[in-house]
């Protein structure tokens, strides 16, 4: 094994737990996070060389991890839409239906209500309130101001509010 397949090795090692739960917060479905999780270490395998460490391996990492889910996640929106169905409703029913999820009732609502949002929004939510990441490294990811992720975060909290309350 060489340097590069060393070096490439323990990035895998040290981000596929990471990555995997980012990935899982933003599209819902272990069997979808699993197929993304080997295109986003493909990527990065293939754009290894050009990386130029202009910005920290975790910045890099979830870049491409966030840019292949919301891809993804555009990609089941315009299936859904040529099928006639509502993408929420799907989004709905993988959170719903989860055989890996173990939560309680409140947690699987939660879920349901966060399969709502749109991608974006879910996307800032996701990196500021589950993986506890500061508006500026967002704003490294996703390229996004630091007031729009703040007013992003702001609106998709509200509208969970909304579907949670809405649940009841």
């Amino acid at each position: 094994m060489d340097q590069k397949e060393k070096e490439f090795r323990s990035l895998v090692d040290r981000y596929s737990e990471p990555l995997y739960w980012h990935v899982r917060s933003l599209v819902g479905s272990h069997e979808d996070t699993d197929d993304l999780l080997q295109e986003i270490f493909l990527k990065a395998w293939q754009a290894l060389p050009s990386f130029r460490g202009e910005s920290a391996v975790f910045t890099w990492l979830w870049r491409i991890a966030t840019n292949e889910a919301l891809g993804f996640l555009r990609k089941q929106k315009v299936r859904s839409v040529l099928s006639f169905g509502r993408i929420d409703a799907e989004a709905e029913r993988v959170a719903g239906n989860d055989p890996w999820f173990d939560g309680d009732a409140a947690q699987r609502k939660f879920a349901v209500a966060l399969a709502k949002l749109p991608s974006k929004q879910k996307s800032v939510f996701c990196m500021r309130y589950f993986e506890e990441l500061p508006y500026e490294k967002i704003s490294e990811i996703t390229g996004t101001s630091v007031g729009a992720l703040k007013a992003s975060y702001h609106m998709a909290a509200e509208k969970l509010k909304i579907f949670i309350s809405e649940e009841n």
